[in-house]
């Protein structure tokens, strides 16, 4: 895998911007802005969107805002906007300004009493089932509202008195007069205005209309002066609303254009703000941050590295059909940046005590151990050993199966950076569980290598006993089972994991990681990757293991 980031990036996007430069449009000028709605965080699919503005934005010396969609009183939350901004920070880009469609609030007031005054809009006594039914179908034209010839001053006293809180919510709408017949169903005379009797997190109780998303997402990208609007492709049938609002209103600039892209999909994942709510108000998860979850506040205490996911952004392009990227290709690119990055510790999970029983009494080594092996800068540490030592369970077998090669009673295993071990002896419980294993040690194998030059099938990691630190590690799964799921019309959810997490809580830990810092990646030597959890330092989370499955799925596809 190569790194591309010095390699001018191109897709049919940046050709379109190019281009436009190229003729003069916007003088050159490029704007962009990533604009969520703050009723909840963001996931992996919103990284896309932010790679794509904030970085065509770098490329061409323009400036990206971060706008929220703050139209929905009821469902939106400063805890959210507060969250969103952190996490695009923590991915590696800052807005040129953040900005709030609640800004222009009043100048979207103005511009839909100018659409009044033209005919082109009209209140609606209708509640919004009865628009819904009156708007036909693909096959079947729209039926004209009983309201829609009322006169621009009835109107007018109407919307004002919409706005002054006369009505009841739900009780009238504006609508823009366009056409109940046309083959585009938003543009059979969409609402552009509903009452909202709610409290707004930024604007209180001022306002008691709402303006729908189409109305306000082109006039604010107006207002901003943005040139490039950039959405996902189901924006694509609204982009006919989109310029012909923009066409009939006077604009302090060029009228913005709106381009469409396709979305990130993955396998085994639901991007669904309400499926990932419902995951956190039934309990399925410890909340939007639970490292299971595809938001970008799980995958980041879950350990994913920011230089990591905007690879794979730029790896996978920028298309205009919908397609599904596997999930093992993200890994891959985690897996490739920390094992660049990370350092290397050791730790034992599911700890198996050795008694090495002709080491001598009361004392204590030091064992030099690299830190990263493909960072030379990175250096070494030193590992302190002793004659009673923790290892993985699965390390020692009393009636080992063929092939297999780590410890058993009577063979030879060397320790990594220690010594040459050989067990002789076990104990057991009631159950004949082994509890401990007795082994010798061979002093002349300081480092792992034997002066006779005789060789070992194995080598396996360890933790001093007398030195170990003790930690809760989580193992995780994939928190839904199916690859696509939902794509038969079930419930996504049907396919959520029970197993999803195993939790440790005996793991024991090498002395050096007392020294780690929140959010820090280390690589368990042997074991995959490990993230120190955001709150608690002796709690890890596992980010992936060592095993790169996305270059097993391309050799089965050859």
């Amino acid at each position: 895998m190569t790194d591309n980031a010095a390699e001018p990036s191109t897709d049919f996007v940046r050709e379109k911007i190019r281009n436009d430069n190229t003729s003069g449009l916007y003088s050159g000028r490029v704007q962009t802005r990533f604009p969520p709605e703050p009723n909840g965080y963001l996931h992996i699919g919103h990284a896309k969107s932010i790679a794509l503005n904030f970085g065509i934005a770098a490329d061409f010396d323009g400036i990206c805002n971060l706008r929220f969609d703050d139209t929905n009183p009821e469902t939106e939350d400063q805890d959210y906007v507060d969250g969103i901004v952190e996490d695009i920070e923590w991915l590696g880009y800052t807005p040129h300004s953040v900005v709030y469609a609640s800004d222009y609030f009043e100048q979207l007031y103005a511009w839909a009493e100018s659409l009044i005054e033209r005919g082109l809009a009209y209140v609606d006594d209708q509640d919004a089932e009865m628009i819904s039914a009156q708007r036909g179908g693909f096959t079947t034209p729209g039926v004209d509202s009983p309201f829609r010839e009322r006169s621009v001053e009835e109107n007018l006293e109407l919307f004002r008195n919409m706005r002054a809180g006369a009505y009841a919510e739900g009780e009238r709408v504006l609508r823009a007069k366009i056409d109940m017949n046309h083959e585009n169903m938003q543009m059979r005379d969409p609402v552009l205005y509903r009452i909202r009797q709610a409290h707004h997190v930024r604007t209180g109780d001022t306002w008691v209309i709402y303006p729908t998303y189409d109305w306000a997402h082109g006039q604010s990208d107006a207002i901003e002066r943005v040139t490039h609007s950039i959405c996902t492709l189901e924006f694509d049938a609204h982009r006919p609303l989109y310029d012909w609002c923009l066409e009939h209103l006077d604009l302090p600039a060029e009228k913005p254009e709106q381009t469409e892209f396709a979305r990130l999909n993955l396998t085994h994942t639901v991007t669904s703000k309400r499926k990932l709510r419902q995951l956190v108000e039934d309990g399925s998860v410890d909340g939007w941050d639970d490292p299971r979850m595809p938001t970008l506040r799980g995958i980041r205490r879950r350990g994913y590295p920011p230089a990591a996911i905007r690879a794979f952004m730029d790896h996978i392009g920028v298309a205009k059909s919908n397609s599904t990227h596997d999930i093992e290709l993200l890994e891959s690119f985690i897996r490739t940046e920390l094992n660049r990055t990370a350092l290397r510790r050791m730790a034992v999970l599911r700890p198996l005590k050795v008694i090495i029983t002709n080491w001598p009494s009361g004392a204590d080594d030091l064992r030099e151990a690299i830190n990263n092996p493909e960072d030379d800068t990175a250096g070494t540490r030193l590992v302190p050993f002793s004659g009673e030592l923790w290892i993985e369970e699965d390390d020692f077998k009393l009636d080992p199966p063929p092939k297999y090669f780590r410890l058993t009673v009577g063979r030879e295993v060397r320790l990594r950076a220690g010594y040459f071990i050989t067990a002789h002896d076990v104990a057991t419980d009631a159950s004949g569980k082994v509890t401990e294993v007795y082994c010798t040690y061979d002093p002349e194998t300081a480092g792992g290598q034997a002066p006779d030059g005789r060789k070992v099938k194995s080598t396996i990691h360890w933790v001093s006993a007398a030195h170990a630190i003790d930690a809760t590690v989580n193992l995780y799964e994939r928190l839904l089972l199916d690859s696509n799921p939902g794509a038969d019309g079930s419930d996504p959810l049907s396919s959520l994991n029970p197993n999803s997490r195993e939790q440790l809580s005996n793991a024991k830990l090498e002395p050096a990681l007392a020294e780690v810092e929140v959010g820090q990646v280390v690589q368990f030597e042997r074991l995959g990757y490990f993230a120190v959890d955001l709150d608690d330092t002796s709690v890890f989370h596992r980010t992936v293991g060592l095993r790169d499955e996305w270059a097993n799925i391309q050799k089965r596809k050859q």
